[in-house]
């Protein structure tokens, strides 16, 4: 999906616009690539050869390799020499991860997949990490998040190249949004936080997972650890990285978001059982947390199940 979106988005924009594009696929040495799943990807070109020599876009894919990647000088040297008279260098997923190693991220924004960003800024605390973004634009350097955020980056660039109207073309061809609404944090809570080391704090946030709706007031999860208001919250926020008041509300988002995808409850009701007691307080949480009240994200994000 990495290559495969953007291409499909760049092959629809050529089709709409005769020429819009001419896509190559590129690879050390011009040879196939298998990926994880055991698909091949034929490539039209060598990394090192001369078809790709004034490349107007890069586009660095990512894959569950990177890490082998980054470590390959070679491979590093081209993306490095490919990106000096590229228009634009851009990164899907774990691609960031390359243009990281060559050094093109060094004093900017961007962004990887979420389960990747906290090691993304660890290994290279030079690159501003914003974990929440489906796309991150810095100048000329463009990175997108996981998988799928490839289709939005590319959109982005032919709305730059060819307007809005070839994009939206593109995007309802492709039965995708123009810009999608939120960012990578409607699709994780307990999962985009390091390692929980203290057996308790982990039961605890299993407990916040199971039953959003409990008192989960500071004082209330201190008690249940048997410790103060002040060392429960030195401790949480220093092993999950946010504070247990930020952390509660994103758990609370995510339950609320899992109802309305895949039920018929009203807002009323949601809120209720997901902890927030009313709709507005609801309504709040998911625009600070999502970027869209709880109403648009049910139209745009419910089951594709049949009613």
């Amino acid at each position: 999906m990495d290559v495969a979106g953007p291409l499909e988005v760049f092959d629809a924009a050529s089709l709409l616009r005769d020429g819009a594009y001419r896509v190559r696929l590129a690879s050390p040495g011009g040879r196939d690539v298998v990926t994880a799943s055991g698909v091949r990807l034929g490539a039209s070109a060598a990394l090192d050869g001369p078809d790709l020599l004034g490349v107007d876009t890069l586009v660095v894919a990512g894959g569950w390799g990177y890490a082998d990647a980054v470590r390959d000088p070679d491979l590093i040297e081209d993306v490095r020499r490919l990106s000096e008279h590229a228009r634009r260098v851009t990164s899907v997923c774990s691609g960031a991860f390359l243009l990281a190693e060559a050094g093109l991220l060094d004093g900017r924004r961007a962004t990887t997949h979420w389960g990747f960003c906290a090691r993304l800024a660890e290994e290279y605390p030079k690159v501003t990490v914003e974990p929440d973004a489906i796309f991150v634009r810095d100048g000329r350097i463009v990175t997108a998040a996981g998988v799928t955020a490839g289709v939005d980056l590319a959109l982005a660039l032919v709305e730059d190249d060819h307007g809005a109207g070839t994009a939206r073309e593109v995007a309802k061809w492709m039965v995708v949004f123009l810009q999608r609404p939120g960012g990578q944090s409607q699709f994780s809570v307990r999962s985009a936080i390091p390692p929980v080391r203290d057996p308790p704090l982990r039961a605890l946030l299993d407990h916040i997972a199971a039953d959003p709706a409990a008192d989960l007031s500071v004082e209330a999860m201190a008690t249940r650890l048997s410790m103060s208001g002040r060392h429960f919250s030195r401790l949480f926020t220093r092993q999950v990285g946010t504070s247990p008041g930020r952390y509660v509300e994103r758990a609370r988002v995510e339950a609320a978001c899992n109802r309305l995808e895949t039920g018929a409850e009203g807002v009323d009701t949601v809120a209720r059982l997901c902890g927030f007691g009313t709709a507005e307080t609801m309504r709040r949480a998911f625009v600070r947390e999502i970027g869209v009240p709880p109403s648009a994200y049910r139209s745009r994000f419910t089951t594709t199940a049949a009613p």
